[in-house]
């Protein structure tokens, strides 16, 4: 079932559940980001602002994602940086899933020389990993700007990596670089585990678009190799709603697995006006990933 928020002007919803309530975030804001509270996952109330303001980024505060870890919770964010006005990650810290986060460091959490954005985590067996994108603007290859996923394993206190970060996923498929042969996207990473299966959704062409859509990719280890699925496993349904993407994965209380993602608030006028929807998520029982709409 398809669950369509009364939340809207928002994008990249990623949901957190912490014992009965839920959290979400999103992109909400111009000077940080906004949270929303629920303890059914279909009324919400904003609670305001759980980050707002930054040392180093100016504006263009993007896809917060919150995870407790180690008895804090940690933000991941995007953000221009002031000095450059190029795109990097952030991350902050706060004792409450409502804030306020401040951030850990003076500047982004790393600096890989280019333009990143979309970062998520995975905790697998011990270990953290991180899943970024290097992002488009500054991306160019051959003439065509690309956005292209990149993971790597991070050190215990979310700080540093270990290793050199891994490219995962990059616009390939027809799907994926027929729309706009110079606009390429694959960003929006979200990675879960399903018994020995790693899954990678994320999401392809410009999220303005009505055919913004969310790919799988799996692999059997967490930084891949990733094979991608033919088709989208999320799209627009004509008529009905479009440009469906970045999604994020949280379980409600009987652990259940859900997907959080946005779509066009106005379907017939697409733009960064979007609503925040719930669907529950899965594999089949051929182990192919599902989004139950």
């Amino acid at each position: 079932m398809l669950i369509r928020t009364k939340i809207t002007n928002i994008g990249d919803p990623f949901i957190l559940r912490r014992g009965s309530r839920y959290y979400m975030y999103a992109t909400s804001a111009p000077d940080g980001f906004l949270c929303f509270s629920s303890g059914d996952l279909l009324d919400w109330k904003e609670i305001g602002y759980c980050y707002r303001g930054s040392a180093w980024g100016e504006n263009c505060f993007w896809a917060p994602e919150v995870y407790e870890y180690r008895g804090s919770y940690y933000l991941l964010y995007t953000a221009r940086r002031r000095a450059d006005h190029s795109l990097r990650i952030g991350l902050a810290v706060a004792q409450s899933p409502e804030g306020p986060f401040r951030d850990l460091k003076e500047g982004p959490l790393f600096d890989p020389g280019y333009a990143c954005i979309d970062a998520t985590l995975l905790f697998d067996e011990g270990a953290v990993y991180l899943y970024y994108v290097r992002d488009c603007s500054e991306n160019i290859v051959n003439g065509v700007h690309i956005s292209e996923i990149y993971g790597v394993e991070l050190t215990d206190d979310l700080l540093h990596f270990k290793g050199t970060p891994v490219r995962l996923a990059a616009p390939e498929l027809p799907w994926e670089t027929s729309l706009d042969p110079h606009w390429q996207w694959n960003e929006g990473p979200a990675v879960l585990k399903i018994g020995a299966v790693y899954y990678l959704n994320y999401s392809v062409n410009c999220f303005s678009s009505p055919d913004y859509s969310v790919g799988c990719a799996t692999a059997l280890h967490p930084l891949g190799p990733f094979v991608k699925y033919d088709e989208p496993v999320l799209r627009r349904a004509e008529g009905d709603f479009s440009g469906p993407g970045h999604n994020s994965f949280f379980t409600d209380r009987k652990g259940e697995l859900y997907t959080a993602f946005h779509i066009h608030t106005d379907p017939a006028h697409p733009s960064g006006d979007r609503r925040a929807c719930i669907a529950p998520a899965g594999v089949d029982g051929t182990g192919k990933f599902t989004i139950r709409l």
